[in-house]
């Protein structure tokens, strides 16, 4: 589902649905940060209870090309409360610990819980995993595709920052082709690999065997 509206700025790129609403000085444990909110631009769509994404930027990223870029979907099993069933809050530390070494480069906190269906749905998904399902089949038993996520609103954030073009951590190459298809461009890959766990190494291989992650 795309949020990108049709429009095309002057230079020919989408018109993007953010703008950025506020930006706040961030001291972190991880280094120090500009904190940015956005908001969608009028006319924009928008779901009545969407949560607003934010971003954590070093540096300036008006007009920047190579800007190394993570692309983070909320994981607040994982983030906030420490799980070990994935591999989402070393990806978020070391991402952070990564970019505060940079001269510039961003954090975009997308609001993807699940891989788009929900904390509420996400805990039903690890029920049935304790069960023997993996994370692709607990999705498709609870009604959904297996990873609803889109990345048009990173793009949108991106864009609205002023980046032209991006390093992107990650594993997953359907961030890269999703990028790419809203028009930022990915020049090159920056490998996000940790060592499994008991608790997750099953959740690692079926991103590898069924998403095609580079783990």
């Amino acid at each position: 589902m795309s949020n990108i509206s049709g429009k095309h700025d002057e230079s020919g790129a989408p018109a993007s649905a953010f703008e950025v609403d506020t930006r706040a000085l961030f001291p972190s444990r991880y280094g120090s940060y500009q904190l940015v909110s956005f908001k969608r631009r009028a006319g924009s769509p928008q779901h009545a209870s969407e949560q607003a994404p934010l971003a954590l930027v070093r540096g300036d990223l008006h007009g920047a090309d190579d800007v190394p870029t993570r692309l983070h979907s909320e994981c607040l099993t994982g983030d906030a409360l420490g799980s070990l069933r994935c591999d989402c809050r070393d990806q978020l530390e070391a991402a952070l610990r990564r970019l505060a070494q940079e001269p510039r480069g961003v954090l975009l906190y997308l609001r993807q819980e699940g891989r788009g269906i929900g904390l509420a749905n996400k805990i039903k998904a690890y029920a049935l995993q304790d069960r023997g399902l993996d994370t692709a089949e607990a999705n498709r038993a609870l009604g959904f595709a297996e990873d609803l996520r889109s990345y048009d609103d990173a793009a949108a954030m991106l864009r609205a920052l002023g980046v032209r073009s991006v390093r992107l951590m990650t594993n997953n190459p359907e961030k890269i082709e999703g990028l790419e298809r809203a028009g930022i461009g990915v020049r090159g890959r920056i490998p996000m690999r940790f060592p499994p766990n008991p608790h997750n190494r099953a959740y690692l291989e079926t991103k590898r065997r069924r998403f095609g992650h580079l783990v």
